[in-house]
C-alpha cells in the first residue's frame, strides 16, 4: 500500500481518477475488457467526474460492480447507491453491464447472484473511501476479515447512519436504513488494484487509525495495508494526522 497526498481535494480526486484510467486502460488493452467496483458516497462525486471526462477510454468494454447497497432502497430511490452510480458513472458512459445491487430484492439472494457475477474473473480495481469509523465499504468495525463470502449483509453503525444525514442523503435519521448488503473486505482485497480515495478533516482519525497504524478489525480500512497495490489518495485535511505529514 502507498499513499499520495495532494493540497486539495479536487487534486486527489483528480489524481485518482488518472491512476484508474491507466488501470482501466490496460486492463483493456491486456485482455479485452476491465472489470471495475465502484464505489459512492459525497467524496467520490469530484472523482468519478474526472473519471468520466477521461477521452480514449472504452466504456463499453467495461464490467462494473458497485461495494454496497441499503437493504430497503430500491434502485430508483434518489439515495440508493444503484441510483448514484447509474447517475454519475452508467448514464455519462454508455456502460453496457452494470451488475447494480437492489436494495429491495431478497438480501441473500442478492448477495447469491452478485458473488457468482464478480467472481466469474478477477477484479481490475476497486475504488473505495473511508467511513468516518473506519469502515470500508460497508463493513462496519469489528469488520470481518475470515468471511470467505463475497457479499454480506450488514447491520449499519449509528456513527455511518449520522454520516449519511450529515452528508445530506437524508433529511433524518429515521430514514436511514438500519441494514445493509456490502462487498466483503476479503472479496476487496481479490481486486488486482484498489483505489482509496479520502478527503476533508472529518475524515482524519479514520485515515489515522486505518494506515499509521496496526491492521485491525476496528479500523476495516486498514486491511489495506496487506495489499501490494493499494493506493491511497488523500488531501492534506485527511492526511493532516498522519507523523509523515
Amino acid at each position: 500500500m502507498a499513499e499520495h497526498i495532494f493540497r486539495t481535494a479536487q487534486l486527489a480526486a483528480e489524481a485518482a481518477a488518472e491512476f484508474a484510467i491507466v488501470k482501466i486502460r490496460h486492463a483493456i488493452q491486456e485482455k479485452g475488457q476491465a472489470r471495475v467496483v465502484a464505489a459512492t458516497g459525497a467524496t467520490q462525486i469530484k472523482f468519478l467526474a474526472h473519471l468520466v471526462a477521461a477521452p480514449a477510454v472504452d466504456w463499453a468494454r467495461v464490467e462494473l460492480f458497485h461495494l454496497d447497497e441499503y437493504i430497503g432502497l430500491g434502485p430508483d430511490h434518489p439515495a440508493s447507491f444503484a441510483s448514484f452510480i447509474r447517475e454519475r458513472l452508467v448514464n455519462k458512459t454508455g456502460i453496457r453491464c452494470a451488475h447494480l445491487l437492489d436494495g429491495l430484492g431478497s438480501p441473500e439472494a442478492e448477495c447469491q447472484r452478485a458473488a457468482e457475477a464478480i467472481r466469474s474473473a478477477p477484479i481490475d480495481i476497486t475504488f473505495t473511501g473511508i467511513g468516518a469509523n473506519g469502515h470500508l465499504a460497508f463493513n462496519e468495525p469489528p469488520a470481518d476479515f475470515t468471511t470467505e463470502k463475497a457479499f454480506l449483509t450488514v447491520d449499519l453503525a449509528e456513527q455511518t447512519r449520522v454520516q449519511q444525514v450529515n452528508e445530506g442523503w437524508f433529511s433524518e435519521l429515521s430514514e436511514v436504513p438500519k441494514r445493509a448488503i456490502t462487498l466483503s473486505i476479503p472479496e476487496i482485497l481479490k481486486s488486482r488494484s484498489v483505489l482509496c480515495l479520502a478527503t476533508g478533516a472529518r475524515k482524519a482519525e479514520a485515515v489515522q487509525r486505518s494506515f499509521a497504524g496496526p491492521i485491525t478489525e476496528m479500523a476495516p480500512a486498514s486491511a489495506l495495508q496487506g495489499h501490494s497495490d493499494a493506493l491511497v489518495f488523500l488531501d492534506q485535511e485527511a492526511a493532516k494526522l498522519l507523523r509523515h505529514t
